[in-house]
């Protein structure tokens, strides 16, 4: 009884740990996390965080804390995928802060944007070697979001404890199997579809209709869950299914979300 217990207690640390890893670095190499950094002037630290993601309610706005009133800024901005020259406004100050202002677009539209900030002497400090770009979405209501984010960790988490319990020989691979695919499906394929329909007014970019890999990636974890349930029920003996499709789940859940996601091309099109 105690042997079970600290295999349970071993293994459920074990998956929690590799999950909540997994989670953290592909938030943050993501597309959508921003930018984070500092840049020295004039003997003050400017501390900066730019923006990849935003609401398409208004403009994307950052602010920068910046004391010393002799430092100053610019930002050029052009939309991505488009015909349109680089636009350079300067940035505006408010007290102790300089604000940036991305100007707010459709869903999946996105602009590409560099600050650089100015000492005394008009020297140039770019806060980024190159533009950065940020897409905006509609907003997402949390009844939609928040089942979508519940469903699909936990089946993460459930997928690597599976793996885990087939690797050990344990009793319960098939039913925590079937726990994950069951999670898999309602947090990828059906709220999944449902934010992606509100953030970008498309249920499903993925393949054929796309190139989305956040589409794609749940698609192949779902039919790797489903392979591995079919020939676990048939050979339940056979455990090396269930190991193939929690390694495939966990190594595409390392992609960042949203890469390869909506975007709108402007050149195809005078959207506003």
């Amino acid at each position: 009884m105690a042997n079970s217990l600290n295999r349970t207690i071993l293994l459920w640390g074990l998956t929690i740990l590799i999950t909540l890893g997994s989670v953290v670095y592909q938030r943050l190499t993501g597309p959508t996390h921003p930018v984070r950094g500092s840049v020295e002037i004039g003997g003050e630290t400017v501390k900066y965080r730019l923006l990849r993601s935003y609401d398409t309610t208004d403009d994307a706005v950052m602010k920068f804390n910046a004391l010393s009133p002799a430092i100053t800024g610019e930002m050029r901005y052009r939309r991505f995928k488009s015909y349109d020259q680089w636009s350079t406004v300067p940035l505006v100050r408010d007290g102790a802060n300089l604000i940036a202002s991305v100007p707010k677009q459709p869903a999946a539209g996105k602009v590409m944007y560099q600050i650089s900030l100015f000492d005394n002497e008009g020297t140039r400090h770019d806060l980024t070697a190159e533009p950065v770009i940020i897409r905006f979405k509609n907003p997402v209501p949390p009844g939609a979001l928040w089942p979508h984010i519940l469903f699909m960790f936990t089946a993460m988490l459930l997928s690597t404890r599976a793996g885990l319990e087939a690797l050990t020989n344990g009793p319960n691979t098939f039913r925590i199997a079937l726990w994950t695919s069951v999670l898999l499906f309602l947090g990828g394929l059906i709220f999944g579809p449902i934010v992606q329909k509100f953030s970008f007014g498309e249920f499903w970019t993925g393949w054929p209709k796309g190139h989305d890999l956040t589409d794609n990636k749940i698609a192949v974890a779902m039919i790797a869950w489903i392979i591995a349930l079919w020939r676990g029920r048939k050979h339940p003996q056979s455990r090396v299914w269930y190991i193939i499709a929690s390694a495939v789940t966990l190594l595409i859940f390392l992609i960042p979300h949203s890469v390869l996601g909506s975007e709108l091309d402007y050149t195809k099109g005078n959207m506003q």
